[in-house]
């Protein structure tokens, strides 16, 4: 069974692959570099209500696998993590103390998927929707 999320008004389940890369596809996610990106993008998860659910970072991008509530849309979560990551990367592993308006770390673009349920499954829950309401009114006593 899936494990349903809720807020104060929506059960969801929304998880996304993510994918974005360095500026100029430079192979610079190594060693040292590539955990502490890491550390920095989870804690930039948790800050913002994001589940990060799956990472690995390769050379020179970054694969993940995020649940974001509706209430983010999966622009601003990028937006907000790559940008955030970024004044991070340059304090912590560069040493630039101030001045980031300049400083770029991250491509412009990403590439993202949604993750969920089968969509044979949801096609056969849609088709079959209006025989369910049928079966569940008669279960009920209702004409």
């Amino acid at each position: 069974m899936k494990e349903w999320q809720s807020l104060a008004h929506v059960r969801w389940e929304g998880k996304y692959h993510l994918v974005f890369v360095p500026k100029y596809r430079r192979k610079v996610l190594y060693g040292r570099m590539r955990r502490q990106i890491g550390k920095i993008l989870q804690q930039l998860c948790r800050q913002k209500g994001v589940e990060l659910i799956e990472g690995h970072a390769m050379p020179d991008h970054i694969h993940m696998v995020l649940r974001i509530p509706p209430k983010f849309s999966v622009a601003m979560v990028v937006g907000y993590l790559k940008g955030k990551s970024a004044i991070q990367i340059h304090r912590q592993l560069f040493g630039v103390k101030k001045g980031f308006t300049e400083k770029h770390f991250w491509s412009r673009g990403y590439c993202v998927s949604t993750v969920g349920l089968d969509e044979e499954i949801v096609r056969a829950y849609i088709r079959n929707q209006e025989q369910q309401d049928r079966q569940n009114s008669l279960d009920f006593g209702d004409s």
